[in-house]
């Protein structure tokens, strides 16, 4: 398999040959009709909302304890509807897979640990660090550089200008959670292109949750078995795993890893906007205009994508 700017080229596959995005339920076009921006969009919302949920369930199970319920949840809701086959695929296509379960888990605990130690929004703005490094160097093009780099502006506003005052440890997990997602963009995006439909990502859940497993039962013993902490896991893994990972897989097919990544840099901003219409947090004027770099880094990064599809069409292309 080729580097990430290789295997992301400059316009998705429209081959007649070519497979149609799948939901999970094997209904095409459904989710697929929203839009590469729209499903990323519709990703970030529903990740918000679950991690609101996860803060909520972190004094019944621990950090690590609403990991392994998420996976778990996750991975069981994912293979019953998707019912992934086991045969028929080669060990690197077994191999892709892996490393997107091991990344996938890795993210997801180091985020939580973060997150017991420092603000949400401070792990997020530092979380997205790692998509915004992988959007320079999985692009070729010098325009994507200035678009990441405007991003990385916005979020370090929206941050509040400096970290100085956090923990380190809890600093330190939100930027190994940015590592391992930049390597859920560029194994979903493999991994999308080697199974059908959302197969591969109820397989690499799968192996997240049996990772995590050993972890959970270790951290939180029977409190994992309590009902509503149960029903509230699920919750969590249907809003911030089952619903955004599918969605972001969807549209990993139709967009190149450097311009995903830099549209990940809205997750902070669409925290910020939450908590502003939702929870009616106030946004100070440094924070607005954050949020606006970030939406416009993101809009010349989809604007710079399309003109470039735009003009080169594929030969095989209806």
């Amino acid at each position: 398999m080729s580097t990430p700017s290789a295997t992301t080229s400059s316009s998705a596959p429209v081959s007649g040959t070519a497979h149609a995005p799948v939901s999970p339920g094997g209904a095409p076009g459904r989710l697929g009709s929203l839009g590469p921006v729209g499903l990323v969009l519709a990703g970030g919302i529903s990740v918000q909302f679950g991690g609101a949920l996860a803060v909520t369930l972190m004094p019944r199970a621990g950090a690590l304890g609403v990991v392994t319920l998420r996976l778990l949840a996750a991975a069981v809701v994912l293979l019953v509807v998707c019912r992934p086959r086991l045969r028929g695929h080669s060990r690197t296509d077994w191999g892709t897979v892996a490393v997107f379960g091991i990344a996938m888990g890795a993210m997801n605990g180091l985020f939580y640990e973060s997150v017991a130690r420092i603000p949400l929004g401070a792990a997020v703005t530092l979380e997205v660090l790692g998509p915004l490094a992988l959007s320079v160097l999985a692009s070729r093009r010098a325009v994507n550089a200035v678009w990441a780099g405007l991003a990385l502006c916005g979020v370090f506003l929206l941050g509040g200008g400096g970290f100085g005052d956090l923990d380190p440890v809890g600093v330190a997990f939100a930027l190994g959670a940015g590592a391992m997602w930049a390597a859920y963009i560029v194994f979903s995006a493999r991994t999308g292109r080697r199974f059908p439909q959302a197969d591969g990502l109820a397989l690499a859940m799968a192996v997240a949750a049996l990772l995590f497993l050993p972890l959970g039962i270790v951290s939180s013993g029977t409190r994992l078995l309590d009902p509503t902490t149960v029903a509230l896991g699920s919750a969590v893994a249907v809003l911030s795993s089952v619903l955004p990972y599918t969605l972001e897989l969807l549209a990993l097919r139709r967009l190149p890893a450097s311009t995903f990544a830099i549209l990940m840099s809205l997750e902070p901003a669409i925290a910020a906007t939450a908590g502003f219409l939702i929870l009616h947090q106030s946004l100070s004027t440094i924070q607005a205009a954050a949020i606006a770099l970030v939406i416009g880094a993101s809009m010349g990064a989809v604007r710079t994508q399309v003109g470039r599809g735009k003009a080169t069409v594929p030969v095989d292309a209806p």
